[in-house]
């Protein structure tokens, strides 16, 4: 096992059910500060419940979470984003018709302190934050190369590029972890490749740990740090992508040997 650099999200024995229905039972892991961590696993094993719970959809019925030693069990779901957890989800969700500048400025709303009369009277304060939303607004569509289509309608655009709108606006809250879901659904082959190389940027210029749920092994494989398995809502292994990939009850469970 190599060695990881301190943790800044712990997940600590998370058990969540559903009448009666254990969707996780006891699942504990930690990402360290700048790492890609990568969870897999088949349909049904408890990702995607995990993830509502670190976005504060789901509440653990045991268990705790904690984001720089501070529980996010205490916080309502409107202020994970201000808290430091950005998310993008697997079907994309854009404002499709707004532009991608104010797609991405959305982002933002949660770090801004403005307020409805500083913003009516267009005040010093209320007209500094637009300019600096607007900077780094394009600052942002320049690293994730949609500077292009900024004026540009979201729903007119296509599919790998609304993905990389979403990732935008989710990294312009500045997060200290990024919950990325099945970002690699709906690409081809070329956009993944793009996506995985993107992903390794955002790490290192934007300083943030990045949650990966997805199920393109390929990818996960290549660009994680380390990777946590689930099956039926356990732990099923954690290391890393070499020793998973050659983890024999890992390769029964879902690998099979290859990309799925």
């Amino acid at each position: 096992m190599t060695h990881r650099s301190e943790t800044v999200l712990d997940v600590q024995d998370v058990h969540v059910e559903f009448s009666g229905i254990i969707a996780l039972d006891g699942v504990s892991f930690g990402i360290a500060q700048d790492e890609i961590l990568g969870l897999i696993g088949p349909n049904g094993a408890g990702k995607t419940t995990l993830f509502n719970c670190l976005s504060r959809l789901y509440h653990p019925s045991r268990g705790d979470i904690l984001l720089g030693g501070t529980s996010i069990l205490q916080w309502p779901a409107h202020q994970i984003a201000r808290a430091g957890i950005g998310r993008t989800f697997q079907n994309v969700a854009l404002f499709g018709d707004l532009t991608v500048r104010d797609n991405i400025s959305v982002g933002m709303h949660a770090l801004t302190r403005g307020n409805l009369v500083s913003d009516a009277l267009r005040l010093p304060m209320s007209r500094r934050t637009e300019a600096r939303i607007r900077t780094e607004t394009e600052e942002l569509a320049e690293l994730l190369e949609i500077a292009d289509v900024l004026e540009v309608t979201a729903a007119n655009l296509p599919f790998g590029t609304q993905k990389r709108v979403e990732l935008a606006r989710a990294l312009a809250s500045k997060p200290r972890i990024l919950l990325m879901d099945e970002p690699a659904g709906g690409l081809n082959q070329e956009e993944v490749f793009l996506l995985g190389e993107l992903m390794k940027r955002v790490r290192t210029e934007f300083k943030t740990s990045i949650l990966l749920v997805e199920h393109h092994m390929g990818l996960v494989m290549s660009i994680a740090d380390h990777v946590v398995a689930l099956n039926f809502g356990k732990k099923l292994a954690e290391g890393t992508p070499a020793e998973i990939q050659a983890h024999p009850q890992v390769i029964e469970a879902y690998l099979g040997g290859g990309d799925a």
